[in-house]
């Protein structure tokens, strides 16, 4: 069966299960917790290091897939009830055939290649065979944009043009494919599709869509617009210190356009998937003012705090990783953490998470930071409305 897509079909009187009620997350990196392990920016790892090595252990002493990022951090945990983390960094709505010279990437689908490897959508069927599962909490759709051959292209583009003549990655043709009319719908599609598979492998165990709801988040600004952005345009400081080598042209581009428009796919196909349960949580200005290389927060080393457990260091820190390269990317960082919300902004998507599921009576609405410093859980003021 090596490739096959095998949708296994649950018992013909299949019933939801008894027992505690569940919370479950499925998708890409965005929500498998990549980044979780640093609590802010800094050259110093151990200045930010808020996990240590074992930060995305899932397994034990390991990952139970190799790459996947399933942070400690990660928002599903959110507390109120039990939690199980299926997604993986790196994932798309659906799996690529198992390739033993790269990590797997399940997608949100009933791939098997009966060796073990499953997609999500088959894993979340196999778990709520046996687990109530009240809520599915999702994110997808980006990796299906290539997120991050985009960001690879427009920092490749800032370091290899200069600032007489720049060169930027909103008009180069890899970059702009991703964006024409035809792809976007059928970005909508894949990640409708996915959406209905989430359906599928639960109504194989007798849920109806009564029995849960499915939280779609959006995608938060990772950057601020050119303006914002605290390290000049000249020289190369902005990404050999800040971590953030883009154009102003394409800063501005990527937020009033690229993250739109994926947002937008991701709204779309949760409308043409017709479930009747699914509920947008929206989160594009979530970290706004705690962004990478913004001007409203600061690097560690950049200020006199000396550790990120400092008194009102989630304040003035960084929620976004740095952009990181192969050539450039040293000790304990890996190139995926790049742009991802590292702990100060999970945990304020944890926050925002646990308020979705608002007790069980689960909801949408657009999250936003509501205040400074700390709740009593340890993570930023937020609000859902």
């Amino acid at each position: 069966m090596t490739g096959a897509l095998v949708a296994i079909a649950g018992p013909a009187t299949a019933a939801v299960p008894a027992g505690p009620a569940w919370a479950v997350s499925l998708g890409d990196s965005y929500i498998s917790g990549e980044a979780g392990r640093w609590a802010g920016n800094s050259n110093s790892s151990s200045q930010v290091d808020a996990l240590g090595s074992t930060a995305y252990h899932d397994a034990g002493t390991g990952e139970s897939i190799p790459g996947c990022h399933r942070s400690k951090s990660a928002q599903i945990a959110f507390g109120t009830i039990a939690s199980k983390n299926l997604a993986c960094s790196g994932a798309k709505t659906t799996t690529s055939p198992y390739n033993p010279d790269n990590d797997f990437k399940p997608g949100l689908d009933f791939y098997n290649d009966g060796a073990g490897h499953i997609g999500q959508a088959l894993a979340l069927q196999n778990f709520a065979a046996t687990n109530r599962v009240t809520m599915v909490a999702i994110s997808i759709g980006g990796n299906d944009f290539n997120f991050g051959s985009i960001v690879q292209t427009c920092v490749t583009n800032f370091l290899t043009s200069p600032t007489w003549w720049k060169n930027y990655c909103r008009d180069d043709a890899s970059v702009t494919a991703n964006f024409t009319s035809a792809n976007v719908a059928a970005m909508s599609t894949r990640i409708s599709t996915a959406l209905k598979n989430v359906n599928t492998a639960l109504a194989r165990n007798g849920y109806l869509t009564s029995d849960y709801s499915i939280v779609l988040q959006t995608y938060p600004s990772p950057l601020p617009n050119g303006a914002g952005i605290r390290y000049s345009e000249s020289g190369y400081s902005r990404q050999d210190t800040g971590g953030c080598g883009f154009w102003n042209g394409d800063a501005d581009w990527s937020n009033a356009t690229a993250l739109p428009t994926i947002n937008n796919a991701v709204r779309n196909g949760a409308a043409q998937s017709g479930l009747p349960n699914v509920k947008i949580m929206e989160i594009s200005g979530l970290l706004n003012a705690r962004r990478l290389c913004e001007s409203t927060v600061r690097k560690l080393q950049e200020t006199s705090l000396t550790s990120w457990r400092s008194a009102g260091a989630v304040d003035i820190s960084e929620w976004i990783a740095n952009i990181r390269t192969v050539s450039t990317v040293f000790g304990p960082y890996y190139v995926q953490e790049s742009l991802h919300p590292n702990y100060w902004g999970q945990l304020a998507l944890r926050n925002c998470m646990r308020q979705a599921y608002n007790g069980g009576a689960i909801r949408g609405g657009t999250c936003t930071r509501t205040g400074a410093g700390l709740n009593a859980l340890g993570e930023p003021v937020v609000g859902l409305s």
